[in-house]
């Protein structure tokens, strides 16, 4: 068995990170394939790897697995702790996992992700304050009701991947989630999350169309990236 992952620019790709960090976390061993956004358009380009024109893709042999979802339904036929042992954490991940990966849309819109920067946000919209509040349901609920460290219990699982880009957002815009924050400092302190900060860092290219996202959602306070 041998994964070839396909991800884009370690500052914006959120989607990337999720089955990156997973299959980090859980230590199965993948070539980790960059193909970075290169303008606001990248489908023709993507279309040459991924029947979606998107990423990240998740290639084993002669199958192409597209989105993040799917990859880590994928890999659960495949490799333990991808879902909680338990019966309860598994249907609370269950359910948070597609709530993250189909909803959320105020968070993206209003806070995209940048690892490298901080930003002083617009004043927050009705529908950003309630994924937030969500945010802060879903964190506080899933460490209460299984003890943490991690959402779904004492092993990092396919929710913690799913709302690690999350962990970005609320730190570029200093969002309050509540006691939802002891999570936010695990995940970001996770070797995998480590890694992909400086590789973030480090990168020197900037995406115009990303750089314009960003900059309606606040103003930016710091710049960390390499070149900035």
């Amino acid at each position: 068995m041998s994964y070839t992952l396909i991800t884009a620019n370690r500052n914006y790709s959120s989607w990337s990170l999720r089955p990156w960090a997973l299959m980090k976390a859980l230590d199965i061993p993948f070539e980790d394939r960059l193909e970075p956004f290169t303008k606001p358009d990248n489908y023709d380009d993507f279309r040459t790897f991924s029947p979606t024109g998107q990423v990240p893709v998740l290639i084993d042999g002669e199958r192409v697995i597209p989105d993040s979802l799917g990859i880590a339904l994928y890999l659960a036929d495949r490799h333990p702790g991808i879902w909680p042992e338990d019966q309860e954490a598994r249907v609370f991940a269950q359910g948070a996992v597609p709530e993250m990966h189909g909803g959320f849309a105020h968070l993206r819109n209003d806070c995209t992700m940048n690892v490298g920067v901080r930003v002083k946000p617009k004043p927050m919209s009705l529908g950003l304050r309630r994924n937030v509040q969500r945010l802060r349901e879903i964190f506080e609920t899933g460490l209460t009701r299984f003890g943490g460290p991690w959402l779904a219990g004492a092993e990092f699982s396919a929710v913690d991947a799913f709302y690690a880009p999350v962990a970005w957002r609320i730190r570029t815009y200093g969002l309050d989630v509540g006691q939802g924050q002891a999570w936010v400092d695990q995940v970001i302190a996770h070797p995998a999350m480590q890694q992909w900060e400086a590789e973030a860092l480090a990168e020197t290219w900037r995406e115009v169309s990303h750089e314009e996202e960003l900059a309606a959602c606040g103003a930016i306070t710091a710049d960390y990236r390499t070149g900035a």
